[in-house]
């Protein structure tokens, strides 16, 4: 690790105290070292992909049959090759970046009109696939200095200027009645640079704090010098269409191995511009579009999400303290006047002099009297959540599987607890390419601690016995499920050679942490769990006899109370999905950089759900139903159904995905990311369910 990264690490307790102290500004660390450029030397452009908002797939730069191939030549003095990949991480393998050296020369400061690359001869295949991809509006990423070529733009007061990573692969003209279709062929490179800071910029040297591409369509018919230039830039009255001229057979357009070719000339240019009027620390900025007008949207969510919450804090403290305590000292009243005394009745070995019995074991205590007294107004009132003492901590149906999802649900929530605070204080950040995946995939492999912890103790408490074959399952079940359904996706994406498919080589190293990783850590958590820790102790004992559940109202009936409940919590995170979402699937290039909004509208979240939960598990707990314990898992986990049905919308209504495979990966993974997140709120629901149940019962 170099002294920058160390350096970092050495801030991070200062910078999660900012964060704390200033949650929802959330700033933004622009990367552990400056690279400063002296006059005259090399830079290097690197080509990355070429990606699409109407369509799930993206494709390597060099893998395109239209473009200019790398040459192979030593194109900077560090000893790189145009071609030659540049090592990632396993985020940027995972998001589909193939980074290669380019063979277009960029020197600092040293301005060139024009260059000539190359002549890319092709066939009429390639001519069908290049005007697919510029129908489907493909956009082309380079990097220059870890920034993405942009797109420049203006507001429309023209008070501020915004970039748009990538830029276009070519244009669609259907003014004339039909569809024509052309390349970008020129791009025009201006590099924005200034002063580097402190003692780099007294010895010259320049930091980049802008790169822009500029893109134009250059026809055949264009004049050109000897070197393959045009001779006018400015004035180029036909632009490149992609079009192989008919070889007059009726079926031309079927015969794509006909042997007719194209070929279409590829120039740039390239021009320094320096710009004090841009941090370097600040260069991402111009990246985050309408950060102003998106603030006050992220205000208007966290108030929306806090009174939602303050309505549920109201209701769950009424029930807490008004009718819960009101029903136990009713019950007392009542006795003390029928001059019925409660004796306390001890089994010997079951409980020591100085233990006190909890509220509901005196209230149990209680109804069991009036029963054998035979006292019909007492039993008249003893109705509800209070005639379940002997029931309620029974033994759930298929607890085997509970124990293990509780656990995975505890291993995400750590992992997005730690993606959102990492990002919040700025460690994870656009300039760290792949560091969200690489940090995600990290801490869920670490977090196999927390999953193995919490699924042994839920299994003992649930009276289990073979805490090793609930091990096996923890690690197995999950883990094993979600890769399954990633590696069946990846070959559906494998056949169309996009970038996105997981290399066989990476699956490897993914199923070796997997399994030889995460799989002990899980058995180290379980076995601290299960043989180490002690069991949660129910504060009232089972009945050997199972109560008949009375009928139920239509409303706590299984899944309508899951989502009935659930519209509550994606009430309060709606609005914020809407920004995700954009990030996600619009702006595949973009950066979601508000993650101090997130923080806050993630705990907001949490609790809105644990109330919800409490307050849904107390109204069935009255109507006398004591099978909370998977109710609470999926009341908790009920909000993943809106949001499911909220990339529905969203994909027919924001998006303009075509073909069947983008389609099918897009519900795909939305339908496993609303998985993750409704085991993640599940276990959220289930323990807060039960540290309730224990309160109100002990």
């Amino acid at each position: 690790m170099d002294t920058g990264k160390m350096a970092g690490i050495r801030w991070i307790p200062f910078l999660l105290t900012l964060c704390l102290s200033q949650i929802s500004n959330a700033f933004y660390i622009p990367g552990w070292s400056i690279k400063s450029y002296r006059d005259k030397e090399p830079i290097p452009l690197l080509v990355n992909k070429v990606y699409s908002d109407n369509t799930q797939l993206q494709y390597a730069y060099y893998d395109l049959p239209f473009v200019c191939p790398p040459t192979g030549q030593r194109r900077l003095a560090g000893g790189l090759l145009s071609g030659q990949s540049i090592p990632l991480n396993l985020g940027e393998v995972l998001r589909g970046d193939r980074i290669t050296v380019s063979d277009i020369a960029l020197s600092m400061k040293q301005d060139s009109g024009c260059s000539y690359l190359c002549t890319r001869e092709v066939s009429r295949r390639d001519v069908k696939r290049a005007r697919e991809m510029v129908s489907d509006g493909y956009l082309v990423e380079w990097i220059v200095d870890n920034l993405p070529g942009a797109t420049s733009f203006v507001t429309v007061d023209k008070t501020r200027k915004y970039y748009a990573a990538g830029f276009k692969l070519g244009f669609v003209d259907g003014s004339s009645g039909r569809s024509r279709y052309y390349l970008n062929n020129h791009h025009t490179i201006v590099i924005r640079y200034r002063s580097a800071p402190g003692r780099a910029g007294d010895n010259g040297g320049k930091v980049i704090v802008g790169f822009e591409v500029y893109t134009k369509s250059i026809g055949p018919g264009t004049p050109r010098n000897e070197s393959g230039c045009p001779v006018n830039l400015k004035e180029v009255e036909q632009p490149f269409e992609l079009q192989i001229p008919s070889n007059g057979t009726a079926s031309d357009e079927e015969d794509l191995d006909d042997g007719a070719t194209l070929k279409i000339p590829y120039t740039y240019s390239v021009y320094f511009r320096e710009d004090s009027s841009v941090e370097w620390g600040r260069r991402w900025d111009l990246y985050f579009v309408n950060q102003e007008e998106g603030s006050k949207i992220h205000w208007l969510a966290i108030i929306n999400s806090l009174i939602i919450c303050g309505l549920l804090t109201g209701i769950v403290l009424i029930i807490l303290a008004r009718t819960i305590r009101t029903d136990i000292k009713t019950y007392k009243d009542s006795l003390t006047e029928d001059g019925k005394t409660r004796k306390r009745k001890v089994a010997s070995g079951t409980k020591t002099p100085k233990e006190k019995p909890g509220l509901l074991d005196q209230v149990g205590e209680a109804i069991n009297e009036a029963e054998n007294s035979d006292d019909e107004e007492t039993l008249e009132d003893a109705t509800g959540w209070k005639m379940l003492h002997g029931d309620v901590f029974r033994t759930p149906r298929n607890g085997h599987l509970l124990a293990p999802l509780v656990g995975s649900g505890m291993q995400l929530l750590f992992v997005a607890v730690g993606l959102v605070l990492l990002s919040a204080v700025g460690i994870l950040n656009p300039s760290f390419r792949g560091g969200f995946i690489s940090f995600a995939v990290g801490l869920f492999i670490f977090a196999g601690l927390f999953s193995g912890y919490f699924s042994a103790r839920v299994f003992k408490t649930f009276g289990g016995q073979d805490w090793r074959r609930n091990t096996v399952v923890t690690a197995l079940l999950f883990p094993g499920l979600l890769f399954s359904a990633v590696f069946v996706l990846n070959l559906f994406v494998w056949a169309q050679a996009s970038s996105t498919a997981i290399p066989f080589t990476t699956l490897i190293a993914i199923v070796f942490l997997w399994l030889c990783v995460q799989v002990p850590l899980v058995y180290v958590g379980s076995w601290y769990g299960f043989v180490r820790s002690a069991t949660w102790e129910h504060p009232t004992k089972t009945s050997p006899v199972r109560r008949q559940i009375p009928p139920q109202a239509w409303y706590i009936r299984g899944v309508r109370t899951a989502l009935l409940a659930g519209l509550i919590p994606f009430a309060v995170i709606f609005i914020e999905l809407l920004f995700v979402f954009q990030s996600v699937y619009q702006d595949k290039s973009g950066y979601y950089y508000v993650f101090g909004f997130l923080a806050v509208v993630s705990t907001i979240l949490i609790l809105t759900i644990a109330e919800v939960t409490v307050v849904t598990i107390y109204i069935q707990l009255c109507g006398e139903n004591y099978e909370w314990w998977w109710q609470s898992f999926v009341v908790g986990g009920g909000s993943a159904v809106w949001v499911f049905a909220y990339c529905g919308w969203y994909f027919f209504t924001r998006l303009h995905i075509s073909g069947v495979l983008s389609s099918v990966l897009f519900f795909s993974y939305s339908f496993i990311a609303c998985c993750v997140y409704g085991l993640l709120t599940g276990t959220v629901g289930f323990l807060t369910a039960y540290a309730f149940v224990r309160r109100i019962y002990g």
